[in-house]
């Protein structure tokens, strides 16, 4: 038995269509069979409500008088791009105030103008013949634009890595706040109502599908960016009009040192058209792979320690080298049931009939890393190999001559082994000479919790590790843990001078 797109369409438009969500579809086809479930549901609905960093919106806000070309503009102070026309602009949800930093940005923005709220434009252009005007500075909201259209390159992940931490720092990203020694797990996404979950082959969402994208009707355009099927991967560019949206399926928000966000709910119908169709939409979490990456590491191919499902990320822990770890989501499911739902009841209303993809997605595409022209420099380009140490049961007393011969102020501490143990600098050799308290050896004053550098690491990690523990220096060790250079803050200048390894 198959069904034809006309065919629910007409039992949409009497009223007699048969819809339920993509979490009530594995239980039917469990009580029903494939065949039965198959004759009774005609449509079913997914949904997903997460943080979508590549959102945006295109703005028209109409001529001025005098008319202006805005080259420059900000929306409460956050920069929207001025390279399109005179007076269109597009926001990116990620971008941050130029007053208020990572705490506002171009989603709270988005946010205010479907909230109903005033935003304040100011502009600047250098002046023409036929726009002279050179500065605007005017408040307007949604109502005022002539058009306010959400554009988002990447939205509807497939399906999210899991993240987790195992170095010693607290990270902050876009995953959230990992704790250190694999301290907690995060995760992303609905699992069994997300969307491409239901129709991993790409058979029945692609290009002019109706879709529920932050509460109103929209529609995928295509492909979205890093689209990577073949990988499990695959995204959706999406639109629709921000003056239908709504905030219970959009909201603004940051996270902790990492910037703005953009919180949304994307929800697409599918028809129920054959066997194939049944037995995608029956997907449970229990079914749903995600990768557990360690974001410790900081290479674009993290390290995979783990296989575990939906299922076990949503059970509130999961075991990991023996250890069990809570487990949290950055999404949130409710949500994304409500997203469902709604979409459920526009299509048993008759507000939404159902199509088939104007041009299909590649189901077997693979995203491509960054071709890369010019090399990374390396810590091992820049270091001074010829490091000044100290062993660990030395006087402080030959610690604060060696320093003071200024070729160093941090003496990287070896022990009988020549492996590194601490550090000690200037600043602990003088709270020791402040202090004695019977402080006199080298292992009484010295940093034990050294931050170290390899020969082969990227300088832009190293420099990261210097400003996040606002220290100046990074002793240089090798597999054994032998200290074979230091990196200062100073070499870092190296990079900035002619014949040095950047532009």
């Amino acid at each position: 038995m198959e069904k034809s797109i006309d065919e629910i369409n007409r039992r949409i438009r009497d009223g007699s269509a048969r819809v339920v969500t993509a979490d009530e579809m594995p239980d039917i086809v469990s009580e029903l069979g494939e065949e039965g479930a198959l004759q009774e549901v005609d449509v079913v609905t997914t949904g997903t409500f997460g943080a979508m960093c590549s959102s945006g919106a295109f703005l028209n806000f109409g001529h001025a008088e005098p008319p202006i070309k805005m080259e420059r503009l900000w929306l409460n102070d956050v920069e929207a791009y001025g390279g399109i026309a005179a007076v269109d602009t597009y926001i990116g949800a990620t971008n941050k105030s130029v007053t208020r930093m990572e705490s506002y940005g171009g989603a709270h923005v988005i946010e205010d103008f479907i909230s109903g709220k005033a935003i304040e434009l100011r502009a600047q252009s250098s002046g023409s013949d036929c726009y002279p005007r050179r500065s605007i500075t005017t408040e307007v909201r949604l109502e005022d634009l002539n058009q306010a259209i959400m554009v988002n390159p990447r939205n509807a992940y497939q399906r999210y890595d899991a993240a987790v931490n195992t170095s010693e720092d607290t990270l902050y990203t876009y995953m959230g706040t990992l704790l250190p020694h694999n301290g907690n797990v995060t995760f992303s996404g609905a699992g069994t109502l997300n969307p491409i979950c239901n129709d991993p082959n790409l058979r029945l969402i692609g290009s002019g599908v109706p879709i529920l994208l932050g509460g109103a009707q929209g529609m995928v355009i295509g492909e979205g960016t890093q689209h990577s099927s073949a990988g499990n991967f695959a995204t959706l560019m999406t639109t629709a009009d921000m003056n239908d949206m709504n905030t219970d399926f959009l909201r603004a928000a940051y996270m902790y040192r990492y910037g703005p966000t953009l919180y949304l709910g994307v929800g697409i119908p599918l028809p129920v058209l054959d066997i194939e169709t049944v037995r995608r939409t029956a997907v449970r979490d229990e079914d749903i792979m995600v990768s557990i990456k360690d974001y410790g590491v900081p290479s674009r191919s993290r390290p995979v320690l783990s296989q575990v499902s939906y299922a076990e990320l949503k059970s509130g822990t999961i075991e990991l080298d023996n250890e069990e770890i809570k487990t949290s989501s950055l999404s949130s499911f409710r949500r994304a049931k409500m997203v469902a739902n709604t979409l459920k009841r526009w299509i048993e209303d008759g507000q939404m009939t159902l199509c088939l993809p104007t041009r299909y997605l590649d189901p077997s595409k693979q995203a491509k890393p960054m071709r890369e022209t010019r090399k990374v420099v390396l810590v091992q380009e820049i270091m001074q190999r010829k490091v000044v140490t100290i062993k660990e049961d030395q006087e402080i007393t030959e610690a604060a001559k060696k320093l003071l011969r200024g070729e160093t102020n941090h003496l990287p501490v070896l022990d009988e082994q020549g492996r590194l143990t601490g550090v000690v600098t200037t600043f602990d050799i003088a709270k020791a000479v402040a202090r004695p308290e019977r402080k006199v050896k080298v292992q009484d004053v010295m940093t034990r919790n050294v931050i170290t550098t390899l020969a082969d690491e990227p300088i832009d990690i190293a420099a990261q590790k210097m400003e996040h523990h606002r220290i100046s220096a990074l002793p240089v060790v090798d597999a054994q843990n032998q200290c074979i250079a230091i990196l200062h803050a100073s070499d870092l200048g190296k990079l900035f001078k002619p014949g040095g390894g950047r532009p």
